[in-house]
């Protein structure tokens, strides 16, 4: 669903609209510690210098930027993340899909980014089109991600999960047979094949959006609104658009609208 860009900043060019987030606020911070993921290129990928790089690496600059801090990053996996919250090593982890389940325990700002649940395929698999086709068929599930529960529990295909500690792993078992088909965002899956070059396959099948944001500690509702500022600031300037270009313009994924999120309420 397109919406318009008028309702991406409703509510959210003023940072007074919510209530004082206590003294442990983001804003207070002089440089915030970004929780990236580290195993997906194109999204946030550790480089063997220990360095990273990816579309989240990018955002997390210029939204400190925009308030006025510095940044600096921590290897966050998707089994990690939520702990690294919680122990206050990280003030904020990027690529955290808004869902009622994590809602219930963490904060979050956005979403950033709206993309949709997609396939990867080995190149010469033709009996995969869609998410129905996914039965039967194994699909790599890496933990604390929900991408292979969105097939199995939310639209209730009975594919075959196979665990992994990371989407790294996933391709290293499409490659090999192991398993028959990735899932998960299709900017993820962009960037998978892009690094991993020919032999894969895109399906453009988009059956699920998925809203990502910016998970933070509750109780900083100052700190939601000044990420939100910034994410505002970051589509209308066409900074969001030059990120996804960068990362994903060679991959084949349609980049010809980018989306514009609608923000939830800051709490």
């Amino acid at each position: 669903m397109r919406r318009p860009f008028a309702a991406a900043m409703a509510g959210s060019l003023l940072l007074g609209g919510c209530a004082g987030g206590g003294p442990r606020s983001i804003r207070g911070e002089e440089t915030l510690t970004a929780g990236v993921r580290p195993d997906l290129p194109g999204i946030g990928f550790r480089r063997p210098d220990g360095t990273f790089e990816g579309l989240d690496v990018d955002v997390s600059r210029y939204l400190a930027a925009q308030m006025g801090k510095k940044v600096r990053f921590v290897p966050a996996l998707a089994r990690d993340r939520e702990r690294l919250l919680r122990d206050g090593d990280v003030d904020m982890v990027l690529t955290f899909w808004l869902e009622p389940e994590w809602k219930q325990r963490l904060a979050f700002a956005g979403p950033y980014l709206l993309s949709y649940q997609d396939i990867l395929v080995r190149d010469g698999e033709r009996g995969v089109r869609g998410v129905r086709d996914l039965k039967g068929r194994r699909i790599c599930a890496v933990t604390g991600s929900g991408a292979a529960e969105a097939v199995t529990v939310e639209r209730q295909v009975p594919a075959v999960p196979v665990a992994a500690r990371s989407y790294d792993e996933c391709m290293g078992m499409l490659a090999d047979g192991r398993i028959d088909a990735i899932t998960t965002n299709d900017t993820i899956l962009a960037g998978l094949k892009t690094r991993r070059g020919a032999g894969f396959r895109l399906l453009n099948a988009r059956f699920g959006e998925r809203r990502t944001g910016i998970a933070i500690r509750r109780g900083d509702p100052d700190g939601c609104e000044a990420l939100n500022t910034a994410i505002t600031r970051m589509y209308q300037d066409g900074a969001m658009a030059a990120f996804l270009h960068k990362w994903f313009g060679s991959s084949g994924l349609d980049l010809s609208d980018v989306e514009v999120p609608q923000f939830e309420g800051c709490l």
